[in-house]
């Protein structure tokens, strides 16, 4: 378009930035494996979103907090966010409720989908303080969230003894490991009987 020029500032690892001629925009042009994308964001974008990351990041470290003073479990909270607004916001239960499961992610998930009603949140994120273990990034994945955002790496747990993080499950630091697990799939009759079950339920169950 006349009167309006694109300059090309830098480019580093195969991304490009563009400073644009419109006014408080700036576009950045990646070139990876041969493709080409383009984000495009108004000024002060990026400073809205790290500040709205911020204040919901937030909520979930003083959720970790609060559920450590209540004596309720671990230095553990989540919140689930919809639409800019705090649906639920919990911390580990673990202690409190006598259950292992009772993780800060997955309580949030739980109580987001009774509060909801419903069994998916694909127009949710979740705001966790810690990076979640491996249940907890199962859970998340099967809630369809769209979004995760976490604070501390999983080093920072288990440094003070928690040892059921993804550091263990998928960086193969099974250094941490404490629980030896032994693992058997059922074979013939007993194999069938169980596929059976998804044959003859699966019309039922069309989920998503």
């Amino acid at each position: 378009m006349a009167g309006l020029s694109d300059e090309v500032i830098e480019a580093k690892d195969g991304t490009i930035p563009v400073a644009s001629g419109y006014s408080g925009h700036q576009e950045v042009v990646e070139a990876k494996d041969g493709t080409i994308s383009v984000a495009s964001a108004f000024a002060g974008h990026q400073e809205a979103v790290q500040d709205r990351d911020h204040k919901f990041l937030t909520r979930a470290v003083e959720e970790a907090y609060r559920g450590v003073e209540c004596g309720d479990g671990g230095p553990f909270g989540a919140v689930v966010v919809r639409n800019d607004e705090v649906v639920v916001s919990c911390h580990n239960l673990v202690l409190k409720q006598t259950d292992p499961t009772a993780h800060a992610e997955v309580t949030a998930i739980r109580e987001a989908c009774k509060k909801l009603n419903k069994i998916e949140l694909s127009d949710c994120e979740i705001y966790a303080s810690c990076e979640p273990c491996p249940m907890c990034f199962g859970a998340i994945h099967l809630s369809r969230i769209k979004r995760l955002v976490y604070g501390a790496k999983a080093e920072a747990a288990i440094a003070i003894g928690f040892d059921d993080f993804i550091a263990d499950a998928l960086r193969g630091t099974g250094f941490y490991q404490k629980a030896n697990l032994e693992i058997k799939r059922a074979d013939g009759k007993q194999a069938i009987i169980a596929e059976q079950v998804f044959e003859k339920t699966k019309a039922k169950f069309q989920l998503y």
